[in-house]
């Protein structure tokens, strides 16, 4: 339930630190929202106007405070084809359909979803993300003068050595503001943010995507946008339980779903591309004492002020100070605990793990890696359950009749080795099959069981069913065949 109070302990909680770290996450995102226009092939702006919208309105509408949403790569990946093929007005419908698409499904409460996704694909999916941004700074550090090593190396030092003197100012900041300064005083020849694009000098303006209202428009852009709306909302969520880890507070998913939607629909109006929730931007957020609404709200505010307002300074800011924040964010993001815990933990869930890890790296594609991720997490899942069942059983005294006893889940992982349990050869007068320890779970264990009953009744002997318990009667008297006219006929037909 909604409460005001705790809305507004949201936004005032933590006033000096959020505006702090708001401030250090609003100089990063600068070079990474024009990396990231320059992926999906449109000008630098709009990268940079995404960036300021979807931060603000995800800090008033978003369901996980402290979380940092802008423009990211996920997402631009999957508009260069349409930029391609149909210009930047079809960018910007595409992203106002994704906004919608993502309106609808925190109606739908899609949220929870994300209790499917198993701890080892958590952890492979931060892995390949610590692993993808270290990956991203490779350009900035090849081919480069000896004088960017030591400015990274002096920028690393900063980061890690400054908080031992103390922890009142983010260390990031400091970096920033050293390096700028020297790079300032001495003249030194290396990469600013001014030669990564021109930064915009006016405000974003209110727009009307200029594209033709018909059902062929629908279809150009209606696989982009449900492209970009699930992976958007897939890394928002995940970002979003990595942040309630790393915080100890809890988030709403659905009024997550619904916030980066809002974000995505007006930021598709004013000129800008679709984005969703960024973990390292958030991880440098958090790390900075960000906490609140209010650092995402100044995130977005400041961004927009320091390009339009302060633009020749910011144009300043080595590219060296920068790489290095990401580096220290790589660093922080890899769990370096599940290299060690690969012996102690379940084969399984390393297997997971680094499918998830290899995958996204492999393909650069974050959805595609943790799909693979949760797919195999099924699998096993399913495999460990399906051993669970047994079935034994005694004979009378007579010879005559038998009582098995089944025990466990039977499903679809199961229902073979289910059946494969009766002897159906054997010369009985009566079988008693005892399933009150038993669960029957969907149509494949239903058939098994349909079949095992028929084959006995086949070879002269009558089946007694007993102990099943309601939810497995429910559906067995709903799907099941073998008390229902004509059924024996039907098996001995095939």
């Amino acid at each position: 339930m909604f409460s005001l109070i705790a809305y507004r302990q949201q936004w005032f909680g933590n006033i000096r630190g959020d505006l702090l770290s708001g401030l250090v996450v609003a100089l990063a995102l600068i070079p990474e929202a024009i990396a990231f226009s320059i992926i999906a092939g449109v000008d630098p702006k709009i990268g940079l106007y995404a960036s300021f919208s979807i931060a603000v309105i995800t800090a008033i509408t978003g369901g996980r405070p402290g979380m940092i949403s802008a423009a990211t790569a996920a997402t631009a990946v999957l508009m260069v084809t349409l930029v391609k093929d149909h210009g930047l007005q079809y960018l910007l419908a595409a992203t106002v359909l994704a906004g919608l698409i993502q309106i609808v499904a925190g109606l739908f409460k899609l949220g929870y979803v994300m209790r499917f996704v198993s701890r080892s694909v958590m952890t492979g999916f931060v892995n390949a993300l610590a692993i993808l941004i270290f990956m991203a700074q490779l350009p900035e550090l090849i081919g480069v003068s000896w004088l960017t090593y030591v400015m990274v190396a002096g920028g690393l030092g900063i980061i890690y050595l400054f908080p031992l003197i103390t922890k009142s100012l983010p260390s990031p900041l400091i970096c920033i503001l050293v390096l700028t300064a020297l790079s300032i005083y001495f003249g030194l020849d290396v990469r600013t943010v001014g030669d990564m694009g021109e930064l915009p000098s006016t405000l974003p303006i209110f727009l009307i995507p200029q594209i033709p209202l018909t059902f062929e428009t629908l279809m150009i852009i209606l696989p982009y946008s449900a492209a970009v709306a699930a992976v958007g909302l897939l890394e928002s969520l995940m970002t979003a339980t990595i942040v309630d880890d790393l915080t100890d507070t809890p988030s709403d998913k659905n009024q997550e779903c619904i916030g980066q939607g809002i974000a995505n629909t007006a930021t598709g109006f004013i000129g800008g591309m679709a984005g969703c929730a960024m973990i390292g931007q958030s991880m440098i957020n958090v790390k900075s004492g960000g906490r609140g609404r209010l650092s995402t709200f100044a995130a977005g505010v400041l961004l927009l002020f320091m390009i339009v307002v302060l633009g020749d300074w910011v144009k300043q800011i080595p590219m060296p100070a920068l790489v290095a924040i990401m580096i220290m964010v790589s660093i922080g993001t890899f769990s370096w605990s599940s290299i060690r815990n690969l012996r102690d933990h379940p084969r399984s869930s390393s297997i997971v793990m680094l499918a998830t890890v290899t995958s996204v790296v492999f393909t650069h594609n974050l959805a595609i890696g943790v799909l693979i991720g949760v797919l195999l997490s099924g699998i096993f899942f399913a495999w460990k359950i399906s051993q669970l069942l047994r079935v034994t059983s005694t004979l009378s005294a007579d010879g005559r009749q038998r009582s098995y006893v089944v025990e466990g889940q039977v499903f679809f992982a199961s229902s073979d080795d289910f059946t494969a349990s009766f002897d159906f050869k054997e010369a009985l007068e009566r079988v008693t099959i005892d399933v009150s320890q038993a669960h029957i779970w969907d149509i494949s264990s239903v058939a098994a069981l349909d079949m095992i009953v028929l084959k006995f009744r086949r070879e002269g002997a009558s089946v007694n069913l007993i102990g099943m318990n309601e939810a497995s009667e429910t559906i067995v008297d709903r799907l099941g065949v073998h008390d229902k006219p004509g059924a024996l006929e039907r098996l001995m037909g095939h």
